[in-house]
């Protein structure tokens, strides 16, 4: 009997050694800040612990794409530029690593609110929602924050919001970057007017989102400037692009080709890219900035 209770205690632990060795072995959990860490330069993605890890890999630099809501002529999606300037911005920040902010749409689009699916929101909630979605990037970490402009709407809201920061004391510097395409260079483009939905905006929506380009659509509407305002030059008016493009199509989306698009796409990743090591390395902008904060609270000392 104890012979037989001696085998049988031997088999259990030679049974119990040849599962330890043939189980797959479970890998150490993964540490956040090791330096092997793949970490997501999508703000949403990133836990707590992660989160702090890539603001220190980034150097404190976040990324804003800046889009907007608003019909794209009849081929391309309403959100064409929310689209397209976030998939170039999370190219870029692969490249150069830094930590990008969710869809952010809260813009300028006030021509388009006779176009299904535009949202526009107040001017007074825009700059109010921008100053606070700014202010909060920067108490996580982000002491540098550039937006990247994908909407032409924009263009005028956007360096008035980083001229607004001067306003009062800020422990963070707004950047902006506005350019989507280069101005020369690149497959020969087939038409003149080349504008909202036009040639060169339907090439890169073939590169960021195929499943989404509609190019037998695309001659279903005339994107043609229809001149129906004459003012003189240098004369302003908020209803200039209802008169010229009142379809919101400036252009012929039918020219676009992937090979266009490929190059402009390349074009805006690589100088988002160069752009955010810029900033990363930018020590006088935000010693300046505290330098102009500082004079400002008593200007009459200021030398002259």
């Amino acid at each position: 009997m104890a012979r037989y209770v001696a085998n049988k205690s031997c088999s259990m632990s030679i049974f119990l050694l040849l599962c330890a060795v043939l189980s797959p072995a479970r890998p150490a959990p993964a540490q956040a800040n090791s330096p092997q860490a793949k970490l997501s330069v999508h703000w949403e993605e990133l836990t707590g612990a992660d989160f702090i890890a890539a603001i220190k890999r980034a150097q404190g630099t976040c990324v804003l794409p800046f889009g907007i809501l608003e019909k794209h002529g009849p081929h391309l999606p309403i959100g064409t530029d929310l689209l397209d300037v976030r998939y170039a911005s999370l190219h870029a920040a692969e490249r150069e690593y830094s930590v990008v902010f969710p869809e952010y749409y809260f813009g300028q689009i006030f021509e388009a609110r006779h176009e299904p699916g535009t949202v526009a929101y107040s001017r007074e909630l825009q700059l109010a929602l921008l100053q606070e979605t700014t202010d909060e990037m920067a108490r996580n970490g982000c002491k540098k924050v550039l937006i990247v402009n994908g909407h032409g709407g924009n263009s005028s809201l956007l360096p008035y919001f980083a001229q607004s920061q001067l306003a009062k004391p800020h422990d963070y510097v707004v950047y902006v970057f506005s350019q989507s395409a280069p101005t020369s260079g690149g497959p020969k483009k087939k038409t003149s007017v080349d504008q909202h939905a036009g040639e060169s905006e339907t090439s890169k929506m073939m590169i960021a989102h195929p499943e989404l380009v509609h190019p037998d659509r695309a001659a279903s509407e005339s994107g043609a400037d229809q001149h129906r305002e004459v003012l003189p030059e240098g004369v302003y008016t908020g209803i200039w692009w209802y008169a010229r493009f009142p379809d919101h199509y400036a252009g012929d989306g039918s020219a676009a080709t992937r090979e266009l698009g490929e190059f402009q796409m390349n074009w805006w990743i690589d100088s988002i890219a160069k752009s955010v090591a810029a900033i990363k390395a930018d020590d006088v902008s935000p010693r300046l900035q505290d330098e102009f904060y500082e004079k400002s609270t008593h200007p009459v000392d200021t030398r002259q």
